[in-house]
């Protein structure tokens, strides 16, 4: 007879990151700056210790974020720009670990 013992800690799923206010005209933080890199053939997010190599759809959400437009108009430009629907959820993640990260104010 064998038993099963349980998972080891590790193997359990990671806690889901817990929620954030995220600003009502969020802007990317001072410390930062968004441009694009020929080298790294794509968006990075530059700060004084370091960089951040953006997806493409990262780039776009962070590009918006001038302290002019809401989340939703976020959404709703990327929406009529790419010709997509549904895209809140994946904008509302990214910015939510923005803020959690101290990339958007």
């Amino acid at each position: 007879m064998t038993s099963s013992s349980p998972p080891p800690a590790s193997a359990s799923p990671a806690p889901a990151p817990k929620p954030v206010d995220v600003p009502v005209h969020p802007r990317l933080s001072r410390l930062y700056r968004l441009q694009y890199e020929p080298v790294q053939k794509g968006w990075v997010l530059l700060y004084p210790e370091g960089m951040v190599k953006l997806s493409d759809s990262s780039a776009e959400i962070l590009r918006r974020c001038s302290g002019q437009l809401s989340p939703d108009a976020i959404v709703t430009e990327l929406e009529t720009l790419f010709n997509v629907q549904g895209i809140g959820p994946q904008v509302q993640d990214l910015l939510e670990e923005g803020v959690r990260r101290g990339w958007i104010v």
